[in-house]
């Protein structure tokens, strides 16, 4: 009997083991399950809501990435490629996936709230990342159309009115009935922007008192913009604005200003320079942005500084310009002491408001003490690398040409547009290159317009981007046309974009391996141009950058995907599923010097969701 216990005693110890091990892995299991039910990722397809088929709608939902080349067949022969995609959970109606705070704490990062790190981008892992399509709010209408739109909007698509109660005084915003309108005030110009706009030309003594100086000032940064009413007006003086602000606590103030049809992008100056190239903008402006600009030995402004063109200005309107209490002339004085030691000089002053002027040339700097601080940035840093760089505290001089010639050398607008600028040298293009690549995006532009005749309505496309924005010929081509374009420059190409700059054009630095900074639903028209292609040679996911897409355009908005004739293949296939199948239209274009091998040309148009696939 002992000898038969002895035998069995680590059978019950194994035996033991064998359920313990078990009730791990289940617990495992459930953690995972979880894990993706309560994430963005969670989501309910067609089919499952149907009971339809029984598919798995966290995995089954895509296929894996795979070449283009291997999927020819047809929709109904390959079962890999869904009829339907998951739905995200309604209250994912505004997801912006790199500018999430709930990710910032689902992955235990701890940015450093006194330097607004948590308003920077952090994408999700891979594995977080959501499969799903990004629902419309309940009740939500086709935007009302520009101009009308910059004046009022449908409540329904943006259901936020803390901005209206708290700026009540101020003039930014009024809910009237179900619409939300704009009077075109702000924190310092209650009267209104055009009334302000028009002040500031006085003060600088701009020629009729349009804000654009003859044509040489064109490109702005409104830097803290709230609802973007400062480039609302600015429009009228043919100038354009980059208008920027956080998703902080002021809620959703770009997606208002997107959704009025002004430009306007989400965007935070923290710790990573802007996604900017240097020499961008004529002026920065901040009008009571709530900025510290003494902070880190003036860092803030001396990426203004790197974002100015010779000669740029800084309008600061804030109570530091003018009220006499001891703490604001403290801030001034500070201010003034770093300004001097920058080389700017004060061009205005006058109430609330003071312009400065950023150096012509390198001389001021030159003369400084060399222990002067701010120093010089170092020779070997490139002021228009933006992707993921830190800010540094350092001034970037003028290159030897600018300085020779005391300033950037652009012509004035509208003449810039199509002049050949002076920096296309520094990317190794000449000048008959850069109008050869005019003139086929101006033939290129007129085709695509010829096929969406029959379904363009008046006014109903306002905001563009285009993905992938080379010299930016795509943009200068729809210059008659009433609309903007945030040309968007490859990482890969980024050196590119300060050409668009040059132009008179605005737009910014992105890897479209990653989603986009900005709100769902807030483009009339993509415009992917080899896109998908580059994507792919680097290894990411078409049915990830599909999505996105999806996120970003507005319902009734339209896709140009211009590609290799495989990836168009590809794509068409998943048209239905996007609900991207209101309208289409496929060509093979003409042959061009642009184009690197065959291409093929996609327009589709996205439908707008009924109530109850919203509900789902």
């Amino acid at each position: 009997m002992k000898h038969k216990s002895e035998l069995s005693f680590p059978n019950t110890h194994n035996l033991l083991k064998s359920v313990l091990i078990g009730l791990v892995v289940c617990l495992g299991l459930l953690c995972l399950y979880y894990g993706w039910s309560f994430g963005p990722g969670s989501r309910r397809s067609d089919e499952e809501a149907s009971g339809s088929d029984g598919s798995d709608p966290f995995f089954g939902g895509f296929v894996l990435h795979r070449d283009f080349d291997d999927l020819h067949e047809d929709q109904e022969h390959n079962s890999e490629v869904p009829k339907s995609m998951p739905v995200c959970d309604l209250q994912f109606s505004e997801l912006i996936p790199c500018i999430d705070r709930n990710l910032i704490y689902q992955l235990k990062l701890k940015p450093n709230s006194t330097l607004m790190e948590h308003y920077e981008r952090y994408c999700p892992p891979p594995e977080r990342r959501y499969n799903c399509l990004i629902p419309p709010p309940l009740g939500y209408k086709i935007p009302i159309r520009w101009p009308e739109s910059r004046d009022e909007v449908w409540k329904a698509n943006i259901p936020h009115t803390h901005l209206a109660q708290e700026k009540s005084d101020q003039n930014w915003m009024v809910v009237n009935g179900d619409k939300i309108n704009f009077p075109g005030g702000g924190t310092h110009f209650h009267d209104g922007a055009d009334k302000y706009i028009v002040a500031l030309s006085r003060m600088l003594k701009f020629p009729a008192d349009k804000f654009n100086n003859g044509g040489n000032i064109r490109n702005v940064l409104d830097v803290g913009c709230g609802v973007a009413s400062f480039g609302a007006y600015l429009l009228s003086h043919h100038v354009i604005a980059m208008s920027l602000a956080p998703n902080d606590v002021h809620e959703n103030q770009i997606q208002f200003a997107l959704e009025r049809g002004i430009p306007s992008t989400l965007g935070i100056l923290g710790t990573k320079r802007l996604t900017y190239p240097s020499r961008s903008f004529e002026l920065a402006h901040c009008s009571r942005c709530r900025i510290d600009w003494l902070q880190r030995d003036g860092i803030l402004l001396l990426e203004l500084d790197r974002l100015l063109r010779p000669g740029g200005y800084f309008v600061y309107t804030s109570p530091e310009a003018y009220a006499q209490d001891p703490e604001n002339r403290r801030i001034w004085n500070a201010m003034s002491d770093l300004l001097k030691r920058m080389c700017w000089k004060v061009a205005a002053k006058k109430e609330q408001s003071v312009v400065w002027a950023k150096p012509l040339t390198n001389s001021c700097y030159l003369k400084r003490d060399p222990q002067t601080q701010p120093p010089l940035c170092d020779s070997d840093d490139d002021p228009d690398s933006s992707w993921n760089v830190s800010m540094k505290a350092c001034i970037s001089r003028y290159s030897a040409k600018v300085h020779k010639e005391k300033g950037s050398g652009l012509a004035p607008w509208p003449q810039r547009l199509t002049t050949a600028p002076p920096r296309l040298e520094e990317i190794g293009v000449s000048p008959e290159e850069f109008q050869e690549d005019t003139g086929i995006w101006r033939f290129r532009v007129i085709e695509y317009w010829k096929q969406m005749k029959s379904v363009i309505q008046k006014n109903s496309i306002r905001n563009v981007m285009d993905m992938n924005s080379n010299f930016g010929g795509f943009a200068a081509a729809l210059n008659g046309k009433d609309v903007w374009v945030m040309n968007v420059a490859p990482v890969r190409v980024s050196s590119r974009l300060k050409i668009i700059y040059d132009r008179g054009l605005i737009g910014t630095v992105h890897d479209w391996c990653e989603a986009f900074s900005t709100y769902p639903r807030t483009y009339d028209l993509l415009h992917a141009w080899a896109v998908f292609s580059e994507i792919d040679e680097r290894g990411c996911g078409a049915e990830d950058l599909l999505i996105e897409m999806d996120r970003i355009l507005r319902p009734d908005g339209f896709v140009i995907i211009r590609d290799k004739p495989a990836v168009i293949n590809y794509i068409r296939k998943f048209l239905t599923a996007l609900k991207w199948d209101g309208w289409l239209s496929e060509v093979e274009p003409r042959v061009d010097a642009l184009s690197s091998s065959e291409e093929r040309v996609l327009i589709a148009r996205k439908k707008l969701w009924d109530e109850g696939l919203t509900a789902m």
